[in-house]
């Protein structure tokens, strides 16, 4: 089989998995702002314990995030706009970078402050590798592409529900895994 392609045009699959990688992102995000926004009373506390920023920008960068976290969301999911890709990928690799700081210091006991639940997370290397690999899957997004027919956009919607799907599953599982009750079970 002999698939021509145009010049500055990446192949269909990639487009495919670049949107469908903006908008499991997309939903990440939106549902991360949402959460912290639900909960914004507790965010000052989880940004001061990364002892990243001065005291000054703390309550800033904590009333601001959810807000961010919201907009990127949302705009990744208006279509998976690539104009909010880099935001997207960079904020997740801040987030890695800080957490990775944080668990070279030591302090892999604070709240990774990934959106608020009945299940804590705590800060561990596959919190940072699920961020550099949330950030790698929306970059092909940036790629040229064609416009996606209804079979590739179905097939997006579809890889992007399952990514949000299994990030909460990944989340679920870490923090039970971390949790008391699995301690007592060892």
């Amino acid at each position: 089989m002999n698939i021509a392609l145009t010049p500055g045009v990446f192949t269909p699959g990639l487009g495919v998995i670049g949107l469908a990688g903006a908008l499991g992102v997309g939903m990440v995000f939106a549902h991360a702002g949402l959460v912290k926004l639900q909960h914004r009373h507790v965010m000052p506390g989880i940004v001061a314990n990364y002892r990243l920023l001065p005291d000054a920008l703390v309550g800033i960068v904590a009333g601001a995030l959810p807000i961010v976290e919201l907009a990127i969301g949302l705009a990744l999911l208006a279509g998976g706009l690539r104009l909010a890709v880099l935001p997207a990928a960079l904020l997740l690799i801040v987030f890695a970078g800080a957490m990775a700081i944080n668990l070279r210091r030591g302090r892999s006991h604070i709240d990774c402050g990934c959106g608020r639940s009945d299940l804590r997370q705590t800060l561990r290397w596959s919190l940072v590798v699920r961020n550099l690999a949330l950030a790698a899957i929306v970059l092909p997004r940036l790629l040229p592409t064609t416009t996606p027919g209804a079979l590739d956009l179905a097939t997006a919607i579809a890889g992007g529900v399952s990514l949000f799907l299994a990030t909460l599953l990944f989340n679920a599982i870490g923090a039970l895994a971390a949790s008391p009750l699995a301690a007592k079970r060892s």
